[in-house]
């Protein structure tokens, strides 16, 4: 793992915020595809398979990273935003639905973090985007939104997204209960698993889903008051039945 591209940063808004990142010259900073909201004068883009993390691993290797990330549902591609002229220049990334973007300092994490599959936006060149199957098979056959977890490596600053607000738990060895749409991410330290929602009545009647995730450990753990899953469960249940009926 290479040493990652030291950047500057500003987050920009409230609700729908953006991250502008400041970066020198030979700078690199990578991001999802369609991420990018604006770059200024001097900034270069590519589409490259892998996150440039290992540039020794060569076509196989990147063949290979690849694949995860389509394992994953992302795009086989990641965009390479390169700063070629001089002085500093700023390209601005957005997630595409409301909520608030976390600056992780992964050198302050122990160099590793673990997020849901959809909440990664972009980081410095070096940072190693990976994916991270869950270790136990209840979450594998239960955990929904959990099953395929990825894995970010580095030393320096990635950003993820979270829907609606924040909530950063510090864990010291008790377990916490979330509903599983509800985790963007945690520190190695903690131990993931999906246990049963409580007894068959609260189960069917409770109107929290069948299992929860328990997370158990020393360490940080990231939440969001708002997963998209349940944005868009709300909004679809408002349309009309009719409502794209054709009419002819």
């Amino acid at each position: 793992m290479s040493k990652s591209h030291v950047v500057d940063y500003t987050i920009i808004g409230d609700d729908i915020q953006m991250v502008e990142v400041e970066l020198d010259p030979g700078e690199t900073v990578i991001a999802e595809a369609g991420a990018m909201t604006y770059m200024e004068d001097g900034i270069d883009f590519e589409a490259k398979m892998g996150d440039g993390s290992k540039p020794e691993s060569g076509l196989f290797g990147k063949l290979l990273d690849a694949g995860k990330r389509v394992v994953t549902g992302e795009s086989l591609f990641m965009t390479h935003f390169t700063h070629r002229g001089q002085g500093k220049a700023r390209v601005a990334f957005a997630a595409p639905y409301p909520g608030k973007i976390v600056p992780i300092d992964l050198s302050k994490l122990g160099g590793e973090l673990i997020c849901q599959k959809d909440a990664f936006l972009c980081a410095a060149q070096g940072t190693e985007v990976s994916i991270a199957f869950s270790k136990r098979i209840g979450a594998g056959l239960f955990g929904g939104e959990g099953f395929i977890l990825q894995r970010l490596r580095g030393d320096g600053m990635a950003f993820v997204h979270a829907g609606g607000t924040i909530i950063e738990k510090k864990l010291t060895g008790q377990t916490l209960r979330v509903d599983t749409g509800c985790v963007v991410g945690f520190t190695t330290g903690i131990d993931y698993d999906i246990q049963r929602a409580g007894n068959l009545k609260s189960m069917v009647f409770g109107g929290e889903g069948l299992f929860l995730t328990t997370l158990k450990g020393t360490g940080t753990v990231y939440l969001q008051s708002l997963p998209f899953s349940r944005l868009a469960q709300r909004v679809i249940s408002q349309i009309p039945p009719n409502m794209f009926k054709d009419n002819g």
